[in-house]
């Protein structure tokens, strides 16, 4: 019997789903996977992270500045005040195993952070903003209530896996990564840990000065009509709101018994 090729039936190889739809699921599938996976990741870290100790994180990170910091000369004058002030407050925390270090980011965008091993950053914009040593202080004393929480470390492994993958995404340059993991970081903070750094900073407020009186000035100020929104919605993206935040820090200095009227030290400079 003789063969008898036969032609394959036009579309065969052809699939009934239209292309885009097909470009679509791959697309999802892909994004869902990519999820997966940082979300991981994320739980690894922050799982590990909690295994080093105060000791080994200061021992770690002494020295430690993200490369893609700015920062203002070492001269200038506002860096060496805001570090006395910081040691100022340390003092009310004796059993602080950190040597902390004041950097002011050379940027006009209103921020504070705390990064590991000790590095407290304010920026530029944020000084200027600042009308009394006793604003200021809180600020400091905020940021290390997440020391002593150890916030910034829990949420570390945040802000490190999702600026890679950005980094990755976007073609950045991975190296410097240091502001951008920072930036993460701080937003991962909850409501809850806010609060509390608030409550220690209003803490050390208390035992520097005696008194609590215009701890909340710069928030106060920044929740009035003329308040600069560039200010406002900056540091709000990764701080308390502003309004609620004036009243919980009355409250709580109420609560403990703390003065809510003293003497304001002015600025240095």
């Amino acid at each position: 019997m003789r063969f008898v090729a036969k032609q394959p039936r036009e579309g065969i190889n052809v699939s009934k789903t239209h292309p885009l739809v097909e470009a679509g699921t791959l697309v999802l599938g892909l994004t869902a996977i990519l999820v997966i996976v940082v979300v991981a990741l994320i739980f690894v870290i922050e799982v590990a992270l909690r295994f080093v100790s105060v000791e080994q994180e200061a021992e770690l990170f002494e020295g430690w500045l993200p490369e893609d910091l700015v920062t203002v000369s070492p001269a200038d004058e506002r860096l060496q005040e805001t570090q006395l002030l910081v040691d100022r407050l340390v003092r009310h925390w004796p059993e602080s195993p950190y040597r902390f270090r004041v950097e002011i980011d050379d940027s006009e965008i209103a921020n504070a952070m705390a990064l590991p091993g000790g590095l407290i950053i304010v920026t530029q914009g944020l000084l200027e903003q600042v009308e009394s040593e006793n604003e200021l202080a809180f600020v400091l004393g905020h940021e290390l209530g997440h020391f002593r929480n150890r916030d910034h470390l829990r949420a570390l492994g945040r802000g490190v896996v999702l600026s890679v993958f950005f980094a990755a995404m976007t073609g950045g340059d991975v190296a410097g990564i240091g502001v951008m993991a920072a930036d993460l970081t701080l937003r991962g903070f909850s409501r809850r840990q806010e609060t509390r750094a608030d409550e220690f900073g209003l803490t050390v407020v208390n035992a520097e000065y005696g008194h609590v009186d215009e701890a909340w000035r710069l928030f106060e100020r920044w929740n009035t009509e003329d308040s600069s929104l560039d200010d406002f919605v900056s540091y709000l993206s990764t701080h308390p709101d502003s309004g609620e935040r004036v009243v919980d820090i009355k409250n709580h200095a109420r609560n403990e018994g703390w003065s809510l009227q003293g003497d304001i030290t002015e600025l240095d400079w």
